[in-house]
């Protein structure tokens, strides 16, 4: 047998196979050139013309790219979901061997102009005409990818723990109800291929029908409109926000348990008012900037900045009292009884033990002896009892010396006698008001330690209960749960809609 007759056969059974492939390519390309030959793009596919167009109408989110405060935007990658029915696409399948559904490109039929009527920025419509695909009885499903920058009203009063409802308007921008009516696939948002963002995330996307009459026209115009439950992640912003302000609160209450006598409160309150400062220039790029409202974080940084000031002007107020004497100053007796018996008592205050100043006579000079010993009070009254013929000094111990002098002022008494007993009551008063004066001057100082502790005590109360009040409430707001309503008139697909209750 001839080889070549062998392999007949084969090329047989390969040309048959191949067959119904290339049969099915004609019979598409002869249905695309049957279906587009008197085709026009542009009419409503409708065999009359009281007709309405219904498109079915939905959303899938992609991913939440940003949320713009300070432009009011939200900007999303999702997925729009059209389909309609255009009878002028309509085939039999036994005549195209069972083709049943084709992929058309998009920019050679009838689209709906649906578009975002809330768009911020960029374009209304759809800009990457993807294909569509065509089905045997006239059914269009087109579904392209879209980015768009949408308005929304941000309210910024809990930043960084805010929750936001921003929503996606989307009609016809030509066509009114009479003309295309719109029918609700689903009454939720699509979230099977959802990307998760790293700031928000959402808590419930919701779609509402809804047909308006607007001023321009007379005709009714519908339109779906979907509504973003969004809550913010607030670990960044509690990082590098609200964590540095509360440890600058915590260093102005430090200012208070500083004593007044290493000279350094007001550099520590002046450091931490610059830190404040250079800290609140840092992050005026992150808060937003609106003046309808004051945010939560920018109230704290108010709360803390008046904080600050006024550790100062109390830090100056404390200084002034700690560095006051007798000669400056005379202490009321309110404040000597309020200040110094009164209040420290109640703050469990105990006064430390005054170091007395004691001053003794020695070998004909004035030394200031602390441990005044009572072998130096013996030997002081014998010296002075001999060096000055009889006359006695006594000091009491603890107190200022009590100079009593005994002498007989007779005919033997010397001049020079008198000018030294003289000198030594001249010495001694001198010393008696030098301790007056050293007393006053530690009372002064007990009393400006007495109100720094009190500062302390209103400050730490200040601060711990001011960040509660201001963190309390958004937090109750935050979760908080969200409450939607059935209502009567009907997302058309489900016949019923859904009003959104979301309050502060």
């Amino acid at each position: 047998i001839n080889p070549k007759c062998k392999t007949l056969p084969l090329s047989l059974g390969h040309v048959t196979k191949t067959l119904p492939k290339v049969a099915r390519a004609d019979a598409e390309e002869r249905l695309l050139k049957t279906l587009f030959a008197s085709y026009n793009k542009f009419s409503r596919p409708v065999a009359n013309i009281s007709e309405v167009v219904l498109v079915h109408f939905g959303l899938s989110i992609a991913q939440l790219i940003d949320v713009d405060e300070k432009n009011q935007m939200m900007t999303t990658n999702v997925w729009v979901k059209q389909e309609w029915n255009d009878y002028k696409l309509r085939w039999n399948p036994d005549e195209y061997e069972n083709v049943t559904s084709i992929r058309i490109p998009s920019e050679i039929i009838w689209r709906p102009d649906i578009v975002l009527y809330n768009n911020a920025d960029g374009d209304f419509t759809v800009t990457h005409l993807t294909k569509a695909h065509l089905f045997y009885n006239g059914t269009v499903k087109w579904t392209p990818p879209a980015i768009y920058k949408s308005s929304c009203s941000i309210d910024v009063t809990f930043f960084p723990f805010d929750q936001q409802n921003c929503k996606m308007k989307f009609g016809s921008w030509t066509y009114d109800r009479a003309k295309i009516d719109l029918v609700s696939m689903a009454s939720n948002v699509d979230q099977m291929d959802y990307w998760e963002s790293g700031e928000w995330v959402i808590i419930n996307a919701v779609g509402k029908y809804n047909s308006k009459k607007y001023e321009c026209c007379t005709e009714i115009y519908p339109d779906i409109t979907y509504y973003f439950i969004i809550r913010r992640l607030p670990l960044f912003y509690t990082i590098n926000l609200i964590i540095p302000c509360l440890l600058i609160s915590c260093l102005t209450v430090l200012v208070f348990y500083l004593p007044s006598d290493c000279g350094e409160k007001i550099t520590l309150c002046i450091s931490v008012l610059l830190s404040l400062t250079v800290f609140l220039l840092l992050i005026t790029e992150i808060i937003p900037s609106t003046s309808l409202v004051i945010p939560l974080i920018g109230e704290y940084l108010l709360f803390t900045m008046i904080f600050v000031t006024l550790s100062i002007i109390i830090t100056v107020f404390v200084l002034n009292v700690h560095h006051r004497s007798p000669q400056t100053h005379s202490m009321p007796h309110w404040v000597r009884r309020v200040l110094l018996d009164l209040v420290p008592c109640v703050l469990f205050m105990k006064r430390p033990p005054a170091v007395a100043q004691v001053y003794s006579l020695q070998c004909g000079g004035l030394q200031d002896d602390r441990s005044y010993q009572r072998t130096d009070r013996e030997h002081n009254r014998s010296w002075a009892s001999s060096s000055l013929g009889g006359h006695l000094f006594s000091c009491s111990n603890g107190k200022p010396a009590e100079i009593s002098v005994q002498h007989n002022l007779g005919e033997s008494t010397s001049s020079s006698l008198k000018q030294a007993i003289e000198g030594v009551q001249y010495i001694a008063d001198h010393l008696r008001a030098g301790d007056a004066d050293f007393s006053v001057r530690e009372d002064w100082k007990y009393v400006a330690m007495v109100i720094d502790r009190i500062f302390l005590w209103m400050f730490i109360l200040v601060c711990v209960l001011g960040t509660v009040g201001l963190f309390l409430p958004p937090c109750s707001v935050l979760y908080r749960p969200i409450v939607l309503i059935h209502s009567s008139c009907a997302i058309r697909s489900s016949k019923r809609c859904f009003h959104l209750l979301v309050g502060y």
